[in-house]
């Protein structure tokens, strides 16, 4: 199973590849590709199209993306927010491009091992950065971020590219919705095993945290 899921809770079904005419990197911290690596990231990566998911903490030596960032058929860029941040909004980005291949970095981790990564790999800050113009909310609402804009992995490269057909960077008879659909597949899987794990049904490894004690909403997202 690409999803790393159990047969009978497989997201496989669920996804649809992706040819967006970016190439996504993920960089994964080493604890995410450990503990979660049937999280977002790596649907992320099964949806989308010439996509790869590096696992690291300090990359300045990782042979692979160094000769991604030195390929000139790329035009790099870094997912972070700032004001230099090129955003589709921002006139010249396309010309910018050129006929390059846009290549996208996102950093595959939670926030506060987001940081240690920027810590550690200072250079990814002097690329050229791109951002959302939108403001965002992720449906992950049962998981807790440190600010409400933070947003999931699969979320971020969804918005990106709806953000970029509006500049028809991406082809606009592009469905990116198979990235959201399969977001929430997993979403209500979750939901049901913890609500399982309440009623007795199956194993609690949570009985220490009292967030784990409430039957949750599943959502529809109709």
């Amino acid at each position: 199973m690409r999803c790393f899921k159990p047969e009978n809770s497989c997201l496989c079904k669920y996804t649809k590849e992706l040819d967006t005419g970016i190439k996504f990197v993920l960089l994964m911290h080493p604890k995410e590709a450990k503990r979660q690596r049937t999280g977002t990231g790596n649907l992320s990566h099964i949806t989308l199209k010439d996509s790869e998911i590096i696992v690291g903490l300090d990359f300045s030596q990782n042979a692979r993306l160094q000769q991604l960032l030195h390929d000139e058929k790329y035009f790099p860029v870094m997912m972070y927010p700032g004001e230099e941040a090129w955003t589709a909004k921002k006139e010249g980005f396309k010309e910018i491009v050129g006929d390059r291949t846009l290549l996208v970095l996102i950093l595959d981790a939670t926030w506060f091992c987001s940081k240690k990564m920027i810590e550690h790999n200072p250079f990814l800050l002097d690329l050229p950065r791109v951002s959302f113009y939108g403001d965002y909310r992720s449906i992950f609402t049962f998981k807790r971020e440190p600010k409400p804009e933070y947003i999931s992995t699969i979320e971020c490269c969804y918005y990106l590219i709806k953000e970029l057909q509006t500049i028809d960077f991406v082809d606009k008879d592009l469905d990116p919705e198979p990235l959201m659909n399969v977001f929430k597949e997993m979403i209500k899987l979750q939901l049901t095993a913890e609500n399982e794990r309440i009623l007795g049904i199956r194993p609690n490894s949570h009985s220490y945290d009292a967030k784990y004690k409430k039957i949750k909403e599943i959502p529809d997202f109709s």
